[in-house]
């Protein structure tokens, strides 16, 4: 890995949000899925919940390589979903257009924070609304009364960026994500080629030290059963790919 690739996504780690999230309950459309796990790369959220069949697939063209950074966390019922979330100290935020809903720009977003988006045609499931602490809609004056899911999610999720970065949340110089996690996402993008051969052989990942070096023993490369200058011209091919990309 290349020192301008490790020092990128180092300031990537260290501006995501773990205590900002969303839940998609039975969202069902490929391309807004993509659309929206790219919008929450964009803003910093690391961990998306959703409520959907495992046969479910993304559309990982759309998401323009977004799924490589956001974890997607699948749950088989609702309540699940939202106990994972209370368990984390989660405010749980319903879209709905209800008596009680207020206008999402009036939450406090810089609060750990999970919002429910329901499926395109149906919305939100009765069981979902009644396990959310707050419904919030976005205000519309024209014929219609609802946006494309992926629309509304983007619209609520930079209102939370942009009071989390007047609260200064985006500019710590350390991740808040556990150390695990650091290195796995390290290892998986900054070396992407021994992370396929360590996922064939089923081998562990090496760390990954303070200047973004392997620091594997030689037990570990004879298992790869590659030596570190046949490694190094792979890694180099690599490189070239990418540029030419």
């Amino acid at each position: 890995m290349n020192q301008e690739r490790f020092a990128r996504i180092q300031r990537l780690l260290a501006m995501r949000q773990p205590d900002l999230t969303v839940c998609l309950e039975q969202v069902n459309k490929p391309h807004n899925l993509a659309a929206m796990i790219r919008t929450c790369d964009a803003v910093g959220i690391h961990d998306v919940h959703a409520v959907w069949p495992e046969e479910m697939r993304m559309n990982n063209y759309a998401s323009k390589g977004s799924h490589y950074w956001v974890r997607l966390n699948r749950h088989e019922t609702i309540t699940e979903a939202v106990d994972t979330l209370r368990g984390q100290g989660m405010q749980i935020l319903a879209t709905h257009l209800s008596p009680q809903a207020v206008d999402f720009r009036e939450i406090d977003y810089t609060r750990p924070t999970a919002i429910l988006f329901g499926a395109e045609k149906r919305g939100i499931s009765q069981q979902a609304l009644a396990l959310a602490d707050r419904h919030i809609i976005i205000p519309m004056v024209g014929m219609a009364q609802s946006l494309n899911v992926s629309v509304a999610s983007a619209l609520i999720l930079y209102e939370a960026q942009r009071q989390r970065q007047l609260a200064g949340l985006y500019q710590s110089s350390h991740s808040r994500l556990p150390e695990s996690e650091q290195q796995r996402l390290l290892f998986e993008r900054g070396y992407p080629v021994l992370t396929r051969m360590c996922r064939q052989k089923q081998l562990p990942y090496p760390t990954i030290d303070a200047q973004g070096e392997l620091q594997a023993d030689e037990s570990w490369w004879q298992q790869m059963q590659l030596s570190r200058s046949a490694w190094q011209a792979m890694e180099n091919e690599h490189d070239e790919e990418e540029s030419d990309d």
